[in-house]
């Protein structure tokens, strides 16, 4: 269902990112693999593991580029932006996915810990937006009309709950939402959909810490958390099939989809004349006398 269509994953050398590119590719994509290269750890397994998947592409009888760069770097991000109309000829696709995880709580938080997340996960994902947006903006007006554009990105549950261990990674992936609602609205006269998907899987990120007991693989029966059962996801918001699909928000694992709805509004209180702390107390004092911090109000996370 999408034969001929062009895409980026970001950070698919391995985890979501890896299962993403050889789904997409099953589906006839062809693929720019991204991921850090020798720049990562500066040992080159990241190179040897993108090469990997691009090797695993063409095994399958499919079409796939390596490209190496930080997707948060301006000029690596054009750059992956242009191999892919210099490889294909077109981008249709932009899977975001890169990322990692540098957990630690608030008061122990250091100021780089909180730099390098915000700016891998969330600059990240502007960027490429950027650079694809442009190029599609430019093709949609030499075109006269809507042009095929897909942008999905990756967001977690943790900017719902905020993760405990996590202000630095829930903010940056309430940012995604937020950037990419926003994305949505701007180019869905160009053709272009924006979506937000929040997958539960076993990954690098998840392989250590108090959740890394919770995706361990089973030793027989149905993997919950295996990536691979968040792919076809991608594939179908990809697809022509889901051109009228854009600004939504879900979470996916197991044999799960769930929609996440916009944030309820709440109880609303009014007074009779403008606000005092007093009368703010009088009004709001009784309903949370009911209520326990944090449980009645943001639920903590389930898993």
């Amino acid at each position: 269902m999408l034969d001929g269509k062009v895409a980026i994953v970001t950070g698919a050398a391995r985890g979501l990112g890896r299962v993403e590119a050889l789904e997409l590719a099953r589906h006839g994509v062809r693929v720019v693999v991204n991921d850090l290269g020798t720049a990562g750890d500066g040992s080159g397994k990241d190179e040897e593991a993108a090469r990997a998947v691009v090797e695993e592409i063409k095994a399958m009888g499919g079409e796939a580029v390596p490209h190496f760069g930080d997707v948060a770097d301006w000029e690596a991000s054009k750059a992956m932006i242009n191999t892919a109309v210099e490889e294909f000829g077109d981008l249709n696709i932009l899977v975001n996915n890169a990322g990692f995880c540098r957990d630690r709580m608030i008061f122990n938080m250091n100021e780089d810990e909180f730099d390098t997340v915000i700016r891998v996960h969330l600059k990240g994902h502007f960027a490429g937006m950027r650079f694809a947006s442009e190029y599609w903006r430019n093709k949609s007006k030499a075109e006269g009309g809507p042009i095929y554009g897909r942008i999905i990105n990756t967001s977690s549950e943790a900017f719902i709950f905020g993760s405990a261990g996590q202000p630095n990674y829930a903010a940056a992936k309430a940012g995604i939402v937020a950037m990419t609602m926003s994305t949505a609205q701007v180019l869905q006269k160009y053709g272009v959909t924006a979506n937000v998907i929040m997958p539960r899987a076993r990954t690098r990120m998840t392989d250590s810490g108090a959740v890394s007991a919770m995706f361990v693989k089973p030793e027989e029966g149905f993997d919950t958390y295996a990536p691979e059962n968040c792919s076809p996801l991608v594939a179908y918001l990809a697809s022509p099939q889901a051109a009228n699909v854009s600004g939504y928000l879900m979470i996916v694992y197991a044999k799960s989809i769930t929609m996440v709805g916009q944030p309820d509004v709440g109880t609303q209180f009014e007074t009779d004349d403008a606000w005092t702390a007093e009368s703010v107390e009088e009004k709001l004092g009784p309903y949370f006398a009911e209520r326990t911090p944090i449980e009645d109000g943001f639920t903590v996370t389930p898993f």
